[in-house]
């Protein structure tokens, strides 16, 4: 007997509640009919401020194998992922958002793979309907840049949307990283990975939760936790200044010796308007390591649990050690 496990964080998802455990249910349904397989839908209120977490024990009547997850406070989609994932206890866990951009129907595709040996199958899109041009643009790029940047394989165009073995949730629940790149830490921990392509679907209602400023900080957590790139860059852009500097006062003591006597002025701006500049992005870049490093040594939990509603206990569903948070 299998259980599965599908993990949604969730944060003001009001209105995408109901038909979000619908069509969950449906399919999931659907894959355990006829066998001795058993599921469980883990949702996680990461401190909505609306009506998510009374539509959540609402839901709980008619669907007694959701498992609701209250976080103390919101904490951010990646640890709210993180804490579905530690209290699932599915042999494959499916990873997926709340706004009903990912269609669930996939699920039972994930499940196939999965059956024939696969640890991970992530979804990869094909075509990103209701969304603007700029975030297209910009995710694209996103994508094969950070490709490009580190030495993990991660796949492009593909976010979260994905299945996990009980062995791959099992290996990420020892990473306990602050600053979290969940899709990065799965390509890293490696095991056997495919991918299945499909459209995502535009938002079953309200707006995103991730605007121009998430988006940024969200990229920079990836570029940093896979990549030392950045560092270099900022050495060779202190050397590349440095060289160009010493070839600058070669040039000006050779026309003082030649008896060219020019203001100097503007020159004399510019070279301390461009050092400063370098100095000052390369002390940033720094910086930002150098903050990750410091959230890291403080060693505080990842997120704390308000509280987690579960139905009647799984028969199939085995005892998991628990996770430290």
């Amino acid at each position: 007997m299998s259980l599965i496990s599908v993990v949604v964080p969730l944060y003001n998802e009001e209105d995408n509640v109901p038909e979000l455990l619908r069509r969950i249910a449906t399919i999931m349904h659907r894959i355990v009919a006829g066998s001795a397989d058993r599921y469980e839908i883990v949702a996680v209120n990461d401190g909505s401020v609306d009506a998510t977490l009374g539509s959540l024990r609402a839901a709980r009547a008619a669907e007694p194998n959701l498992v609701v997850v209250d976080l103390s406070r919101n904490f951010g989609h990646q640890i709210a992922a993180t804490a579905g994932l530690d209290i699932a206890r599915g042999d494959a866990v499916i990873l997926m958002d709340g706004d009903l951009q990912d269609p669930p129907e996939l699920i039972e595709e994930f499940v196939a793979k999965w059956r024939e040996g696969y640890d991970v199958v992530y979804a990869t899109r094909r075509a990103r309907h209701g969304e603007s041009a700029f975030k297209v643009l910009t995710a694209r790029i996103f994508y094969r840049m950070i490709r490009r940047m580190t030495n993990v394989s991660i796949p492009v165009d593909t976010g979260d949307f994905r299945l996990m073995s009980r062995r791959v949730v099992d290996a990420l629940a020892q990473t306990r990283e602050k600053h979290r790149f969940l899709r990065g830490l799965v390509s890293w921990v490696g095991f056997k990975q495919i991918g299945i392509e499909y459209e995502r679907d535009a938002r079953h209602s309200g707006e995103t939760k991730y605007p121009v400023s998430k988006m940024l900080k969200f990229a920079i957590d990836g570029i940093t936790s896979f990549s030392e790139i950045p560092l270099r860059f900022a050495t060779y852009l202190g050397f590349g200044v440095s060289v160009t500097a010493f070839v600058y006062a070669i040039v000006v003591l050779i026309l003082k010796v030649l008896g060219y006597n020019e203001a100097g002025y503007t020159s004399m701006m510019v070279a301390i308007l461009f050092l400063g500049g370098v100095q000052l992005i390369t002390i940033g870049i720094a910086g930002e390591y150098l903050g990750r490093i410091y959230d890291q040594v403080k060693e505080r939990p990842l997120y704390f649990l308000a509280s987690v509603e579960r139905g009647a206990p799984i028969a199939a569903a085995p005892e998991r050690e628990p996770v430290s948070q």
